[in-house]
């Protein structure tokens, strides 16, 4: 099973920068760059929620399921 994180291309489509989104939203840069990575092994719905309200995007333009 693999999560893809697709906030990199989100956060380029409104051209905004990782820094703007993190202060918007009040996450930690480094905890937002785990995010982007990957590495997160979980994600709250309300960091999700505030996440997709800056970028005005759904879960799904971020989060995407491939099998591996």
């Amino acid at each position: 099973m693999a999560i893809i994180i697709n906030l990199d291309v989100m956060l380029a489509k409104r051209k905004m920068q990782s820094k703007t989104l993190a202060e918007k939203i009040g996450l930690t840069m480094a905890n937002l760059s785990i995010l982007k990575t990957g590495k997160a092994r979980a994600i709250r719905f309300s960091t999700l929620e505030a996440i997709c309200k800056e970028l005005a995007c759904q879960p799904g333009d971020i989060l995407e399921y491939k099998d591996e």
